[in-house]
């Protein structure tokens, strides 16, 4: 298989889904079986791709760029069709392209209002290109095409099949991430004009990484504080969260199932695949601020919980938390902590990813998220508040499921952090996420006692269109549910496959 080892693997696990949306355009309106069919063929063709390059890949030699294709692109400015992937980009890439292809799966069983499967089939396949294609990228000027790939189906997604306040969350999420692009654009810009220009420069992230950038202090913090923002903004890193509540509350199920498995990854990807590595001085000097700003994010993200009504916007306020775990992982600036941050990356697209598709089915079953209009879903449904409560005690990081491992190896990280960070910090740091996880555990608790437990309301009493788990639901869920327990039992099948990445990442720090 010479062929998809050169690149052609990851290239069709890439490109397959927006094949998938041209075919759409082609197939009527009216066939809706056929438009279903053409769709999630089109997601498993891009998942099978997927666990070919997984199973290819040599885990021996995860520090390295494997499966790769490098191929002259737009010649004048040195820009290359260069993609990809490492211990770090792979399980990003499995993940995308499964997750993609269990919401195909789940929307035949439902399609939102007002309809027009294909038109939504056809966005979630171009979103799709746009996250893998962003997790394969090793090019700054492609990654930034397919960085700014999402933002358009994701618009749309919102924008129309959208809650009551669709429009205002659209145009937020757009402004949001738009506003954060400009300023990584910039900095991709003053990277290249650095390594030479229109005199040999280069946006090739790898050489970039090997070359090293030979600037003052203050142009590499400038840069660095650009690539910051745009990726800041993505995760979402505290204050810079108020696009994901109001995007998360009123997408279709789909949308939030992906933005939140997904689409926030790619921030913390940016900073781990791009500022990290490229300009290790500055990222020693933003380390505690990122630090600081993480640990904020985690006990403010776990009050918002606390005080929310809405199951939905609960569950995104979570993110906000669970995401300030990953980026305290990443500010330590170790091994131990950007594992966990990679772990915690995956485990996080895992639990949320569950918890959104559980939140859209109960207000399909109930016209309602309410926190206070629920009840005795376990005695009304069981199976169904049995799958709600695993993936609840998962979220809130129990340990034997995925959700513990990202956020101990987080704190563990901040204890010791890297040479030439403040110790005494990162320890305060790590005490902080410390409460931050006893009130993750409140709030998760609180809302399983208050939406499972107790008597059903006498609204929903006589269970007219209330249903336990449907075959649909059950394949859709079924591998996120087993691959939470297996990460969490088995943590090596994910730091096996990223430790070695990491230590190549280290290496420009000079450290292992």
């Amino acid at each position: 298989m010479e062929w998809f080892d050169s690149g052609w693997g990851v290239g069709l696990a890439t490109f397959l889904p927006v094949i998938g949306a041209i075919a759409l355009m082609f197939v009527p309106n009216a066939r809706e079986s056929a438009i279903k069919i053409v769709g999630t063929v089109a997601a498993g063709l891009a998942l099978l791709a997927g666990i070919v390059v997984a199973i290819r890949f040599d885990y021996s030699n995860a520090g390295e760029i494997q499966l790769d294709t490098n191929l002259e692109w737009i010649s004048q400015i040195g820009a290359r069709y260069h993609i990809g992937v490492d211990g770090i980009s792979l399980p990003l890439l499995v993940l995308s392209v499964l997750v993609t292809f269990l919401c195909c799966i789940y929307l035949w069983w439902h399609i939102p209002e007002p309809g027009k499967p294909k038109a939504f089939f056809a966005l979630t396949l171009l979103l799709e290109t746009g996250m893998n294609g962003s997790f394969v990228a090793l090019d700054l000027i492609l990654f930034f095409i397919f960085w700014e790939m999402v933002l358009v189906p994701m618009y749309f997604m919102i924008g129309i099949w959208g809650g009551p306040r669709r429009e205002y969350a659209a145009v937020k999420f757009f402004l949001y991430t738009l506003f954060g692009s400009i300023f990584m654009l910039l900095g991709f810009l003053a990277l290249w004009i650095k390594s030479g220009g229109t005199d040999g420069g280069t946006f090739d992230m790898i050489l970039l990484r090997e070359q090293g950038i030979q600037a003052s202090e203050l142009f590499q913090n400038l840069v660095f504080l650009g690539l910051f923002l745009g990726f800041a903004i993505k995760v979402p890193m505290w204050p810079f969260h108020t696009w994901l509540p109001d995007a998360h509350t009123e997408a279709p199920t789909v949308g939030s199932v992906l933005l939140a498995a997904i689409l926030l990854k790619m921030g913390t990807y940016g900073f781990i695949r791009i500022a990290l590595p490229i300009l290790p001085d500055a990222a020693v000097t933003y380390a505690p601020i990122i630090g600081i700003l993480a640990v904020i994010a985690i006990i403010y993200g776990a009050l918002c919980c606390l005080a929310q009504t809405d199951l939905k916007r609960l569950i995104a306020f979570s993110s906000v938390g669970h995401m300030g775990f990953v980026m305290l992982g990443i500010s330590t600036l170790t091994d131990i902590g950007i594992n966990g941050a990679i772990f915690g990356m995956v485990a996080h697209g895992l639990i949320t990813g569950m918890l959104f598709f559980l939140a859209g089915s109960i207000h399909e079953r109930y016209h309602t998220r309410e926190i206070a209009d629920l009840g005795g879903i376990l005695k009304q449904i069981p199976r169904f508040g049995s799958v709600f409560t695993y993936a609840a005690i998962a979220s809130l990081g129990l340990p034997g499921l995925a959700g513990f491992w990202g956020e101990m190896m987080a704190l563990l990280g901040a204890y010791n952090p890297a040479p030439g960070l403040n110790v005494t910090l990162f320890r305060v740091l790590m005490v902080g996420g410390g409460i931050g996880t006893i009130l993750t555990a409140g709030y998760l608790l609180w809302t399983v006692q208050r939406v499972n437990l107790g008597t059903v309301p006498q609204r929903f009493a006589d269970g007219h269109g209330i249903h336990d788990v449907v075959t649909l639901e059950w394949v859709a869920w079924a591998p996120l549910l087993f691959l939470i327990v297996a990460a969490g039992l088995v943590p090596v099948i994910l730091l096996g496959m990223t430790d070695g990445a990491v230590q190549t990442l280290l290496g420009a720090f000079g450290a292992g």
